[in-house]
């Protein structure tokens, strides 16, 4: 009887989700001799036992393209949204879905949410592997994600055209970077484009701190600043008053964390933003400031040769992984190698920015404001 493996995409889109979704496919038929059965949009897909089967025809032609051809959501197994609008645990109906097909493992394509998922799903019978997919950069214990050096080139891009309307107009040029609670994007973006002022969620900025870095570049006679924001970043004021909702949280109970983390949620939603910066900007220096949010752009279209490479070499050596056996793991990005990372290392973590990092260093090195 052939064997077969499952995969999903889950999470947003990301840029080389196809490429890994190419070379599980053909390395499990080609060095493996095995199917594989693609699930439609993410879990919910999976639950319904929506699927198609992927050979060689429906795996041409898909490297360079952006998106996922197998569609994506963001439902999470153990709470699955049902039609009523009540939520309901769904990996058993997921697992006997598995079975039906003679699924020996599930291949996740994801970022810190499939992860806690992927998890969740080994814990209750299905053998799971998953890859890092996300701009953000953030998932743990992989050296690099895939979608990130498509979504820096993007990022890069944009600061680069800036440059000339700042310099024109004399202008404060704010970017919003995406990178979820991360500064990678930011920081990469920021330090290959020459942006003046870098902040992101590692560092709590000091809005005055930064308006006197722009005041200083004005005074010695650069009339234009660029400040590359992470979405996430947030104030001095702002990370303490998130820090005491947090401290709170000790020794509750779990319904009673659950309050607190809804009141954090809900804190987060309204706290600071892109344009409020800008304005206080404005009111500080006397320049004239305007905002740019990149968005959903930095997801979207044709993935790198970088981003290519590296899902299909984790995608491949994934397919290799399965055929041997191997489930509960991230299959990992190590140097020019891959690792296979128990689930339990990786999932619940997140790859923040080091404060120490060389990308950092070489920021402050530079005279680049990070608004401390």
């Amino acid at each position: 009887m052939t064997r077969s493996i499952g995969i999903l995409t889950a999470g947003g889109d990301s840029p080389g989700l196809n490429a890994a979704i190419r070379a599980v496919g053909k390395a499990a038929q080609r060095a493996h001799g095995m199917e594989v059965i693609g699930f439609l949009d993410g879990f919910v897909g999976l639950m319904q036992d929506r699927f198609t089967r992927l050979y060689d025809d429906e795996l041409s032609g898909i490297l360079t393209r952006g998106g996922t051809v197998l569609g994506t959501s963001r439902a999470k197994v153990d709470k699955m949204e049902m039609g009523d609008g009540s939520r309901k645990d769904m990996r058993s109906e997921m697992k006997a879905v598995l079975d039906g097909h003679g699924i020996e493992a599930l291949v996740c394509l994801g970022g810190g949410g499939t992860l806690r998922n992927a998890l969740k799903l080994e814990k209750a019978g299905v053998p799971v592997l998953t890859l890092p997919k996300t701009i953000d950069n953030d998932v743990a214990k992989t050296d690099v994600t895939f979608g990130f050096d498509t979504a820096l080139n993007i990022a890069t891009e944009a600061i680069d055209r800036i440059h000339s309307t700042a310099h024109s107009h004399h202008r404060i040029m704010v970017v919003e970077i995406m990178g979820h609670n991360v500064g990678w994007l930011a920081l990469g973006a920021g330090v290959a484009g020459g942006a003046d002022v870098i902040l992101m969620p590692e560092i709590p900025y000091d809005v005055e701190a930064v308006a006197s870095s722009i005041s200083e570049r004005r005074d010695s006679g650069s009339a234009f600043s660029i400040v590359a924001v992470a979405e996430g970043a947030i104030s001095n004021e702002d990370a303490a008053a998130r820090a005491e909702m947090t401290s709170r949280m000790e020794g509750l109970a779990p319904n009673e964390r659950r309050i607190i983390k809804k009141e954090i949620k809900s804190f987060d939603e309204r706290v600071g933003g892109t344009t409020e910066l800008a304005s206080r900007l404005s009111g500080l220096t006397g320049l004239e400031s305007r905002v740019t949010i990149l968005g959903h752009v930095q997801r979207g279209g044709t993935p790198s040769p970088a981003d290519r490479l590296l899902a299909t070499r984790l995608g491949a050596a994934c397919a290799g992984y399965v055929a041997e056996g191997v489930h509960g793991v991230l299959v990992a990005a190590a140097g020019e190698e891959t690792r296979a990372v128990p689930l339990k290392e990786a999932a619940g973590k997140t790859k923040t920015v080091p404060l120490d990092h060389p990308w950092v260093a070489t920021a402050r090195r530079l005279g680049i404001a990070l608004g401390d």
